[in-house]
C-alpha cells in the first residue's frame, strides 16, 4: 500500500509553532524592557505599604489616635500648599522608585585574570592524565580551553579554589585506585596544600567533584554524650557524612555536632575496636574517652602495654576491675577474662536451653582495654613466658555472644607484632595522626576520599565501622588528670566524669588468679553471625 503524503497543516505546523512562540517571547521581552519602570514602581509601592502596615501593627493602641491626627494634618497641609499634591505625588513615586529597585547583588561575570590563570594552570596539570593520543576530539590537549573540562568553580576569599567540577573522558580508569589516587594527588597539590579536600567520583557521568572541607572542631572536651546503652562516641565528624547530632558544650555555649557512634552488644557488627597511630597521636585518650563512657554501664580491665601511667586515674574507681602494666598482672587479667567469657557463654546457653532469660551477671558488659600490646608480647618472648594476646583469642572470637568487648590501640611502628586474631576480630578501625595512604589503606580496607594533611592535631584521623564509608575523626579532649602538663579546666573535667573511688589506690588488688581452665563444651559455644 502506497504511504499517503501528510497534510500541508501538519507537515508545515512545526515551523509555524516554533515561529510564533519565538515572536511570543521576543514580545515579551520588548514588553518587559518597557514597562520596566512601571513594574519598578509597583514594586515599590507594594513594599511601602507592608512597610506601613508593620508600623500600624507594631503602634500601641494608645498611640494610634495621634498618629491618625498627625496623618491627617499633614494631608491637609500637603493640599493647601500651592502645587503640593503634584510634589506629594512626585515624592511619592521617587520613594516606589528606589525602594522597587532590584537589590539583588551582581557577582562578576566570570573569574578575574589570577583566577583564571589558576585554572588554565590545573588544566594544563590534568593532560597528561586525562588525554590519548589516538582521540580525535580531545577533551584535554595542551593550550586547549578549560572552560569545556570544568564545568564549575567556586573560590575562596583569599583567591584559592574552593570547589571544583571536573569533566573527563571516558577511556579514563576511574575504577582503578591508583588512578584516581595520582589525580586526587595533583589536585591536592595544584589548589593548595595544607588543607583537606574531599573527592566525589561520578563514574557513570565522568564527573568529578573537588570539595574543600572546612577543619574538624579541635576544641570539644570530654563531657556526659547522651546515647544509649551499647552506644559509644568514638569522635565527631562532617555533617555531611552523618545524620546524627549530640547537644555539647562549648563553655557556655551549646552546639549540636555529628558524632561517629560505635555500636557494641548482642546485636553489633562490629564488636571490637582497633586503633593504630604514630607516638603522641591520640590513641590513650581515645581509649580513655571509651573507659569513661564504658564505666556508666559496665566494667572495665585496662592492660597499659606502655606502663606510663596513662590510666592511673582509674586505679580502684567504681567499675575498674583492674589497671595493669606489668607482664604478670597482665597475664593473670587477661586470663581471668577469658575464664569470664567461657563462664558467661556456658550460663547463656544453658539458660536459653531452658528457655529462660540470661542470668543477671551476664547482662553487665565487660571491657577489655589493652593500650601497646606489643610490648608485653616482646617481654613474654624474652622470658619464654605465654604472648597475652594468645589469651585475647576468645575474648575476640566469643565476646559479642558474652557481652565482652575488647579495644586494642597499637603503634605503627609495631604493626607487625599484632596477633592474627586481634587483626581479624577488629572490625571498628580507628587511625589518628599523620599516617601514609599505604598505611590508612593497610588499616582501614579502604583509602579515604579525603587527603590526609601532613601535620595534624592530636586525636585526629579516620574511622570505619565494619564495611561502612570511612569518616574523617576528632576524638574529644579527655587528657590525663594526673599529667602536670594538663590544662586545669581540662583536669576538672575528666575528674568530674570519674567513678567515685571505692578502694584506694594503694591497696588495690589485681584481678583474681584464674581457676583451672575448664573445656566449653561445642554447644555451649554459639555461632557467630556474619
Amino acid at each position: 500500500m502506497a504511504r499517503r503524503p501528510l497534510p500541508r497543516i501538519l507537515s508545515t505546523g512545526g515551523a509555524h509553532i516554533a515561529r510564533s512562540r519565538e515572536l511570543a517571547r521576543t514580545a515579551a521581552d520588548s514588553a518587559t524592557d518597557v514597562l520596566h519602570p512601571l513594574i519598578t514602581v509597583t514594586r515599590g509601592l507594594r513594599r511601602l505599604a507592608a512597610a506601613g502596615r508593620h508600623r500600624w501593627a507594631e503602634t500601641p493602641k494608645d498611640r494610634r489616635g495621634p498618629l491618625l491626627f498627625l496623618a491627617a494634618s499633614a494631608v491637609m497641609v500637603v493640599a493647601l500648599v500651592p502645587y503640593g499634591p503634584l510634589l506629594a505625588a512626585i515624592t511619592l513615586m521617587a520613594a516606589a522608585a528606589w525602594h522597587g529597585r532590584d537589590r539583588t547583588a551582581t557577582g562578576p561575570a566570570g573569574p578575574d585574570e589570577s583566577q583564571t590563570q589558576r585554572l588554565q594552570s590545573l588544566y594544563e596539570a590534568l593532560v597528561p592524565h586525562f588525554s590519548a593520543a589516538d582521540d580525535p576530539a580531545p577533551l584535554y590537549a595542551h593550550g586547549g580551553d578549560w572552560e569545556q573540562a570544568f564545568a564549575a568553580h567556586e573560590f575562596d576569599g583569599v583567591g584559592r579554589v574552593g570547589h571544583l567540577l571536573i569533566r573527563y573522558p571516558a577511556y579514563f580508569p576511574d575504577g582503578e585506585s591508583a588512578a584516581r589516587a595520582r589525580v586526587e594527588a595533583l589536585l591536592a597539590a595544584k589548589t593548595g596544600r595544607g588543607r583537606e579536600y574531599h573527592f566525589m567520583w561520578d563514574q557513570e557521568g565522568n564527573e568529578l567533584t573537588v570539595t574543600v572541607l572546612a577543619p574538624l572542631p579541635a576544641g570539644i572536651a570530654a563531657q556526659r554524650f547522651v546515647t544509649a546503652p551499647g552506644e559509644t562516641v568514638l569522635g565527631f565528624t562532617d555533617p555531611t557524612e552523618v545524620q546524627r547530632t549530640l547537644p555539647l558544650s562549648f563553655g557556655e555555649e551549646q552546639r549540636d555536632v555529628p558524632p561517629v557512634v560505635w555500636r557494641t552488644g548482642l546485636r553489633s557488627t562490629e564488636p571490637h575496636l582497633l586503633a593504630m597511630g604514630r607516638p603522641g597521636s591520640g590513641t590513650s585518650t581515645l581509649l580513655r574517652s571509651v573507659a569513661l563512657q564504658a564505666l556508666q554501664h559496665g566494667d572495665v580491665l585496662i592492660v597499659d602495654g606502655g606502663g606510663t601511667g596513662e590510666y592511673a586515674c582509674l586505679t580502684g574507681r567504681d567499675g575498674v576491675l583492674a589497671v595493669e602494666c606489668g607482664l604478670a598482672g597482665a597475664l593473670a587479667s587477661l586470663e581471668w577474662a577469658a575464664h569470664e567469657t567461657e563462664r558467661r557463654l556456658i550460663a547463656v546457653n544453658r539458660t536459653r536451653q531452658a528457655g529462660h532469660p540470661p542470668p543477671d551477671d551476664t547482662r553487665r558488659p565487660l571491657w577489655i582495654l589493652l593500650d601497646r600490646p606489643s610490648t608485653l608480647s616482646h617481654v613474654a618472648a624474652a622470658d619464654g613466658r605465654k604472648d597475652p594476646q594468645g589469651l585475647l583469642q576468645v575474648p575476640l572470637r566469643h565476646g559479642r555472644a558474652a557481652n565482652v568487648t575488647v579495644a586494642v590501640a597499637e603503634q605503627f611502628d609495631s604493626a607487625d607484632v599484632l596477633s592474627a586474631a586481634v587483626r581479624q576480630h577488629t572490625r571498628a578501625r580507628v587511625v589518628l595522626g599523620p599516617a601514609t595512604a599505604e598505611q590508612l589503606a593497610d588499616v582501614l580496607g579502604v583509602p579515604p576520599h579525603t587527603t590526609p594533611p601532613a601535620e595534624v592535631p592530636p586525636g585526629r584521623g579516620y574511622a570505619r565501622l565494619g564495611h561502612g564509608p570511612v569518616h574523617r575523626l576528632q576524638v574529644p579532649s579527655t587528657p590525663d588528670p594526673y599529667d602536670d602538663d594538663t590544662d586545669e579546666a581540662d583536669r576538672r573535667r575528666v575528674v568530674a566524669l570519674l567513678p567515685p573511688r571505692t578502694t584506694p589506690a594503694e591497696a588495690v588488688e589485681r584481678a583474681p588468679e584464674p581457676v583451672e581452665a575448664r573445656p566449653v563444651p561445642a554447644e555451649a559455644v554459639p555461632a557467630e553471625s556474619s
